[in-house]
């Protein structure tokens, strides 16, 4: 039996370990951009070791659509077999170095990121000190099931299948400026210029059109002013004094207390929720927990 398994290992052939790891990556993902960020490569280069591992194989493992890739029959039958034996190669090296420290994965929207979680980092390194944190700004929605990110902060109402989803807090939006623009009343923005931001998510996004509506100011031309691509370059013109923007009253709270900025008079528009996500099998992790139990005082209920 030994001569025979030993025979077997002797002529065993795989394809080269870097194309396994990068369809691996894409198919998990459905997206050879988001496995090239994992790891740390190209999106051409993810293209070319699938390509490779499929010239290979003589299979096709992908079906290429327009921005997205599908798995074919042959691809769906690796794919879990493949993902297996990484894990398990992973599980192995891990139980080598039982020591050694896991960063937990939490994946933000960029502007939040920078806006929340950054400034309060020293807070959780100060209680925190045995957990390490690593964070994903991005405005794409990584898959926690596929093991993307260990939790996410999400805005909106969901549903989220399959996940654990705990709310924070609700966002409100509200006209903010420099108080040096002497603003006190909705009739002042008739002669103010307005500050204009672009979302990832338009659907979501409340503009002056919506507020003017709810303020009954039709003469407000919702048209002119200022536009910025990046929402926080659009907060850092208003604190500048070059305007009044519609902005996340959560996201502008350090400015509003500081008094850089102020929140002069209503109406506020009532916006959705965000959202603590994570998997049932994350949700036992301690380290996993540290760091919700961490959320819970950036983003007060």
């Amino acid at each position: 039996m030994e001569q025979f398994e030993s025979s077997i290992i002797q002529r065993r052939k795989l394809p080269p370990l870097p194309a396994l790891r990068a369809f691996e990556a894409a198919a998990r993902h459905l997206s050879f951009r988001m496995a090239a960020e994992e790891l740390a490569v190209t999106p051409t280069a993810i293209s070319h070791q699938v390509r490779l591992l499929e010239e290979t194989l003589g299979l096709r493992l992908f079906v290429r659509h327009i921005r997205r890739v599908s798995l074919t029959p042959e691809g769906a039958q690796l794919y879990p077999v493949l993902r297996e034996g990484l894990d398990g190669f992973a599980r192995a090296i891990a139980a080598l170095y039982p020591q050694s420290r896991r960063a937990v994965t939490l994946t933000a929207t960029t502007l939040f990121t920078a806006r929340r979680l950054i400034p309060a980092l020293a807070a959780f390194r100060a209680q925190w000190q045995d957990h390490d944190l690593r964070l994903h700004a991005s405005e794409e929605v990584v898959d926690l099931r596929r093991g993307g990110a260990d939790i996410a902060l999400r805005y909106g109402d969901g549903p989220f299948p399959g996940l654990i989803a705990e709310p924070l807090c609700r966002e409100r939006f509200g006209v903010v400026c420099s108080p040096r623009l002497g603003l006190s009343a909705p009739a002042d923005l008739l002669q103010t210029t307005l500050i204009h931001s672009e979302w990832h998510r338009r659907d979501m996004q409340p503009d002056w059109v919506n507020w003017r509506s709810l303020a009954d100011l039709d003469g407000l031309d919702t048209t002119a002013g200022l536009r910025f691509s990046d929402e926080s370059h659009a907060i850092q013109a208003a604190v500048a004094g070059h305007g009044a923007m519609i902005a996340s009253l959560v996201l502008v709270e350090d400015e509003l207390s500081q008094g850089v900025l102020c929140h002069p008079f209503g109406p506020v528009i009532e916006g959705h929720a965000y959202h603590l996500l994570t998997t049932a099998e994350n949700a036992a992790r301690e380290d996993v927990q540290a760091v919700m139990a961490w959320l819970r005082t950036v983003v007060p209920a």
